[in-house]
């Protein structure tokens, strides 16, 4: 949220990926406005619209005109993590239609310039193709000049949920918009 004596301004999110709205649950519980959500599978946007307000959109990502959707603050996305994870045949940014969405991300992020990005995936994800796969993922965020800290590696079980899932947390930085 942004502050000032007179006002509060809540943030808007564009989530890509939504699924059921884990992640959109917990920026709608920290004051942020989800203004738009897509997910290609019918019956994830079907829970997903019986537990939110706001607009959410099944199709698929590549379908989607960069020009149609609305104006936003974060984008925040929960990017297929088959191609990354350590049960899968790890076939990274060569997985056609899955591990290449990180790039439909960079397309939206060049378009509509958020002033933050959250993007959610497996742990496996720092490692995969020796950190290749990282370093890849942090050059071209980095390319649209964002700033891009290290990622975190998280489990619900670190705050008291009993769930073991360690997942990937990466956060990049609009370097024009921030003060």
């Amino acid at each position: 949220l942004i502050q000032n004596k007179e006002t509060e301004i809540k943030m808007k999110v564009l989530s890509l990926f939504c699924g059921c709205g884990g992640l959109d649950m917990g920026f709608v519980k920290a004051g942020y406005d989800i203004v738009w959500a897509n997910d290609f599978d019918k019956y994830a946007v079907q829970t997903y619209a019986a537990n939110f307000d706001h607009q959410v959109v099944l199709g698929d990502i590549n379908a989607i005109e960069l020009d149609s959707l609305p104006d936003f603050d974060v984008l925040v996305g929960g990017f297929p993590c088959q191609p990354f994870s350590q049960a899968g045949k790890r076939l990274g940014f060569q997985d056609e239609g899955r591990g290449d969405l990180f790039f439909k991300i960079c397309e939206i992020i060049k378009y509509h310039r958020p002033r933050y990005i959250f993007l959610e995936n497996v742990s496996n994800l720092k490692g995969h193709d020796n950190g290749d796969t990282w370093k890849v993922i942090k050059r071209e965020l980095e390319k649209l000049e964002y700033y891009v800290p290290e990622p975190e590696i998280l489990s619900p079980h670190q705050f008291g949920i009993p769930q073991h899932r360690k997942r990937i947390y990466i956060v990049a930085i609009d370097t024009h918009q921030v003060n």
